[in-house]
């Protein structure tokens, strides 16, 4: 796909993954909107995203954010859907748990009532996560949403066909969504990726980078691209 001229609507497109991905659709030419809850929090954006607003567990809202923003050519979710639990799984409270799988319901609503805008040779793009399928430690909710988020795609890529649908699975990575500051932050993210084959955190760029690949190429289908760092192998 020569995405140049193309239009893109991202979920989750105002920080983090989802606009370093705005921002290189844009570079390379496409138009971009950017939905979130907050899009507020966005502050400056690059010229040539448009921001809308829009809960992606809001059915009524979606639909009509994506009739709003038709015909489009590229769907991108990186809408995290809310918090996730984390810790021991048999000491977990299960309403964190269960709340865990709001990522999954988002994703889910956005592909049911987003994929019908796309013409046959569009495409769109989730994001996963390392712990789908190694899953470290207090994890178990995390690991648990991405796996099914990676189930739901290879389920669903030949009932789109041709319309083509990826995960790009990222490891660590130095997003907003950590809050600490400084060395506090730091020492987070040494500790966090001390075992992989490439010991640092990546950046949302990079993660970008991976998205736009599967954008890109057209013969990706119902698969899985890491970014990780080496997460899998450590």
């Amino acid at each position: 796909m020569d995405v140049a001229g193309k239009k893109a609507v991202i979920f989750g497109g105002t920080s983090g993954i989802g606009l370093a991905t705005g921002q290189r659709l844009v570079a390379l030419g496409a138009d971009v909107i950017a939905i979130s809850r907050n899009p507020e929090k966005a502050g400056d954006v690059p010229a040539g995203i448009t921001l809308k607003k829009c809960d992606v567990l809001d059915c009524d809202a979606l639909q009509a954010v994506l009739l709003e923003c038709a015909p489009y050519d590229i769907l991108v979710s990186a809408a995290t859907g809310g918090a996730r639990a984390v810790g021991p799984f048999l000491e977990m409270d299960m309403d964190g748990y269960k709340a865990s799988f709001d990522k999954l319901w988002g994703y889910a609503n956005v592909v049911r009532f987003g994929v019908g805008h796309l013409p046959d040779d569009g495409c769109t793009v989730l994001v996963s996560g390392a712990p789908a399928r190694k899953t470290k430690p207090g994890q178990v909710a995390i690991g648990s949403v991405g796996g099914a988020v990676e189930a739901l795609v290879r389920a669903i890529a030949r009932e789109v066909a041709p319309k083509r649908i990826n995960i790009v699975s990222p490891g660590t990575i130095d997003t907003p969504m950590v809050a600490a500051q400084g060395e506090e932050r730091a020492t987070f993210y040494a500790k966090a990726t001390a075992s992989n084959i490439i010991p640092r955190a990546g950046t949302a760029d990079e993660v970008a980078q991976g998205i736009i690949f599967v954008i890109q190429n057209d013969f990706v289908t119902g698969t899985t691209v890491d970014v990780d760092g080496g997460w899998l192998l450590s």
